[in-house]
């Protein structure tokens, strides 16, 4: 059995984990270029008895104008942005 679990960061409203045994990378694929999977924090593919991280892969193949570096600045933008915040409350 193969399938794929997409996390899905909301910020403050939490996370979510997308998992459906239906769904195929093909579909993974065409739901994140189409935009209804955005804020990805990673994809992982699950298969018999392993776990892969598949994120930049599958981003490369979904949005290759972006590729997974423009993923890593986004992550790293909120990473910092989170950082502040926490700052400021000191």
């Amino acid at each position: 059995m193969q399938y794929f679990v997409v996390m899905i960061d909301y910020g403050r409203r939490g996370r979510e984990a997308i998992v459906d045994p239906e769904i195929t990378r093909r579909e993974v694929i065409s739901r994140i270029a189409s935009g209804e999977y955005s804020n990805i924090s990673f994809i992982h593919e699950i298969a018999d008895c392993s776990v892969e991280d598949i994120t930049a892969e599958i981003l490369n193949e979904a949005l290759p104008e972006i590729g997974a570096a423009g993923a890593d600045l986004q992550a790293s933008q909120f990473d910092h942005i989170r950082d502040l915040r926490k700052h400021e409350r000191a």
